[in-house]
């Protein structure tokens, strides 16, 4: 007796894809729509665009589709049945499907009680379950790691990473490539334990949220599961550093990344150990603004993705760096590279992994209801819920109003919190775009020509006149010939908004 009809083996082999499947691109809702056919409605390439009510139902429907088919299985492999090794491994991804539906509530409850630290009181059930459908040569400990890191993948790249549109469904498809990697099988097997190894270089203007898609990261690394203990074996929130280097001079990012001994300079009065040796093996240091860091602090990290080790300032033993690097940045690091402010062989150390976040205008292009949804959201954040429909009404006709519906939101996701931010406050927005001040540039160079500014006067209006027409501190200093923290001291932020 085969244990796989053709069309068994048809429908378990939707399931098993699946179970590999970047959730996120259209594979998925492709692979739904072949096992629940005329029974599946949704209509959208991407199932993370519909609502969780819909979602819902769909998954329900292949769930009870699996349940039969597995018990089809069990029932022939009881008569003796007999399947060839392809089909032992599509019995074996049919299982961990079924499996995975089975717990899928029960693990999300784990972590939205954040009583994941503790005993996982039903995992004795599910290593039963394991070994009743998989045999004992199952590692049940390392498949619910597996399963627990899925849930909270899922729930943490949605926490962080909003919107409705095809750009934000391919964010989030990226975002799941940097957990998983595209071949999720071979992540299952080894690669689990070697993605700490790997950086990930987060690209994209200010303003698009490139530290909430390190978070997603972050949080969402593969955390090892006691089975003796019965609880995870690590903290179910990995440490997360965020560094911003652009705020810091090359000494101090040197002693806030590697640690310093004591005496090693002025003021390291003890001995101090850096963010990438305290942050363990399943911690995360982001640093943001890499394009700002200074090339010989580039050298000294460049050791470290390729050593996996550092030293503190003022020793020379080697220390290990056990986590994982996430960097992110605005610049164009290829110009920055061929006016040699950015070393290359840095950037090749940092690029396997790179994931490029969207503008809002990306967003919002031929998403009528995108901006709306959005606003909606951020008026929940900043006056909760029961206040979010009735500000986001407000915010959506003041919008209209100024800076107007074909806005391009050049501060992208920042800006628009901050018009949610004015708007609940003033109750309109006037973005510094949608207002200019003509009188403003006239009134300094008369104040240049009569002589009515001191020193410190002319680097601060000359400072900011700058900086409204670049927006990068780094490019205003390099043409004055100063530091880039004396330009960022001397821009006026009032001053800027009338530019």
């Amino acid at each position: 007796m085969r244990l796989f009809t053709p069309p068994d083996k048809t429908l378990a082999s939707d399931i098993a894809a699946l179970v590999y499947a970047n959730p996120f691109l259209e594979e998925r809702i492709t692979r739904e729509r072949r096992i629940l056919g005329d029974k599946h409605t949704d209509k959208q390439p991407y199932w993370s665009l519909l609502p969780d009510a819909k979602r819902e139902a769909t998954i329900t429907a292949i769930a009870a589709r699996c349940d039969t088919l597995v018990q089809t299985l069990r029932e022939r492999l009881r008569e003796g049945a007999r399947g060839h090794r392809d089909e032992q491994q599509l019995y074996d991804d049919v299982i961990v499907y079924f499996l995975y539906e089975r717990y899928r509530e029960a693990i999300l409850g784990l972590i939205e009680r954040g009583e994941a630290a503790a005993r996982v009181d039903f995992y004795p059930r599910f290593r039963s379950d394991a070994v009743t459908y998989l045999g004992e040569r199952t590692d049940a400990a390392h498949l619910f790691a597996c399963f627990f890191q899925v849930r909270r993948a899922f729930h943490h790249v949605f926490r962080n990473i909003v919107g409705r549109t095809r750009p934000v469904a391919a964010l989030r498809a990226a975002v799941w490539q940097s957990i998983f990697t595209h071949d999720v099988r071979r992540y299952r097997r080894s690669l689990w334990s070697r993605m700490g190894d790997i950086p990930t270089l987060i690209t994209g203007p200010t303003g698009t949220g490139k530290e909430l898609v390190a978070r997603a990261i972050a949080y969402s690394r593969y955390i090892p599961f006691d089975e003796r203990r019965e609880r995870f074996a690590g903290p179910v929130q990995p440490a997360f550093v965020a560094v911003n280097l652009s705020a810091l001079s090359p000494t101090l990012i040197e002693s806030e990344l590697f640690g310093h001994r004591k005496g090693a300079f002025t003021g390291a009065a003890t001995d101090r150990e850096g963010f990438l040796e305290s942050c363990g093996a399943l911690g995360s240091v982001f640093l943001d603004e890499i394009g700002e860091v200074e090339p010989a602090v580039q050298v000294k990290l460049l050791r470290v993705l390729q050593s996996r080790t550092l030293q503190r300032l003022g020793e020379t033993t080697p220390r290990p760096f056990e986590g994982k690097l996430i960097a992110a940045t605005n610049r164009d690091l290829a110009e920055e590279i061929r006016k040699g402010r950015f070393r290359e062989d840095f950037y090749y150390r940092l690029c396997a992994d790179t994931v490029t976040t969207p503008t809002l205008q990306e967003q919002l292009a031929g998403n009528e209801d995108e901006l709306a949804h959005l606003v909606r959201f951020i008026c929940a954040r900043v006056a909760g819920e029961a206040e979010a429909e009735a500000l986001a009404v407000d915010v959506i006709r003041a919008i209209e109003v100024s800076p107007g519906p074909a806005y391009n939101w050049p501060g992208n996701f920042r800006e628009l919190e901050q018009c949610v931010r004015s708007v609940m406050l003033r109750g309109s927005y006037r973005p510094r775009a949608a207002v200019p001040h003509p009188d403003t540039r006239r009134r300094i160079a008369d104040h240049i020509v009569t002589g009515k500014f001191t020193a410190d006067d002319l680097l601060r209006n000359y400072c900011t006149l700058l900086y409204a027409t670049s927006r990068n501190y780094s490019t205003v200093a390099e043409k004055l010939g100063v530091d880039r923290r004396t330009v960022r001291a001397k821009v006026d932020q009032q001053l800027l908004r009338e530019l």
